[in-house]
């Protein structure tokens, strides 16, 4: 069986965490991608809704690449709140509930503050990114903006253009890391146990912190299927993000110890 450990040791209210196997994100992304089948019309819609403001981003910030590269990797950092919807179409149907296209739009409503509060937090959390990377830029590189066609290739035969893309990675790196330790369970829980949002928070870090290396695996997951969303011009992100975000539903099922009134895993 898996063991648990406390959030907080001395703590009796806050809800414990288990250690699971190593290779358990597979089972997530398995039980994920029998949920997205099970709701298919809801879930790539959501899908969609990443594709469309994909292409809006660019299309807002086209004249500026630095500001195309921070918005294309802020996915990952707003990701857990867009996602939202898909957790309730999986706790849905792990309840026996209907599970549809307007529930998932209004899931927000069952835990309004500490959901709208996350959420308002990863917003701005995406558009210091954004300036932190024009930043970066102007900084390395110099005040020159550079499009998205053919001299978008200057940067990446320069000894600067090379130095921003490697402070980029690593910085971006830090933050996402970051993002991901705070909101791996974190808002899938407040939506199910209306929990608050530190209450949340604490379980997710202890969840990261009890299982390094599947938590290593989730995030490379997670950094993989989004990439190979955006390598495909945002399309593939109709099926990758859905996929995620059913399977962090499950993540967080396995990773938290139920409640008394929590619903049982199927």
């Amino acid at each position: 069986m898996a063991a648990s450990i406390p959030v907080i040791e001395s703590s009796l209210t806050t809800p414990k965490v288990r250690v699971v196997p190593a290779d358990r994100p597979w089972e997530w992304l398995g039980a994920g991608w029998k949920d997205l089948w099970r709701t298919p019309a809801a879930s790539l819609f959501h899908g969609l809704i990443f594709v469309v403001l994909g292409y809006l981003m660019v299309y807002m910030v086209q004249a500026r690449f630095q500001y195309v590269l921070a918005l294309t990797s802020g996915f990952l950092l707003v990701g857990p709140f867009l996602a939202m919807g898909l957790y309730d179409l999986s706790r849905r149907l792990e309840a026996g509930e209907p599970a549809t296209l307007g529930h998932a739009l209004t899931a927000w409503r069952r835990n309004m503050i500490p959901i709208l509060t996350f959420g308002g937090l990863a917003g701005l959390l995406m558009i210091v990114w954004a300036r932190l990377s024009a930043l970066l830029f102007g900084v390395i590189v110099g005040g020159n903006n550079l499009t998205l066609d053919g001299s978008t290739a200057q940067l990446f035969f320069s000894g600067s253009g090379l130095a921003f893309l490697l402070v980029f990675l690593v910085v971006g790196a830090v933050i996402a890391a970051a993002v991901f330790a705070v909101s791996v369970v974190s808002m899938p829980m407040m939506l199910n146990r209306k929990a608050d949002l530190i209450t949340a928070v604490l379980t997710s870090l202890a969840a990261v912190r009890a299982n390094p290396t599947p938590m290593l695996l989730w995030a490379a997951l997670i950094v993989i299927f989004t990439g190979i969303g955006l390598l495909t011009f945002y399309l593939g992100l109709a099926l990758a993000l859905p996929l995620i975000g059913h399977a962090t539903w499950h993540a967080y099922r396995d990773l938290v110890e139920d409640s008394d009134t929590d619903p049982q895993p199927v």
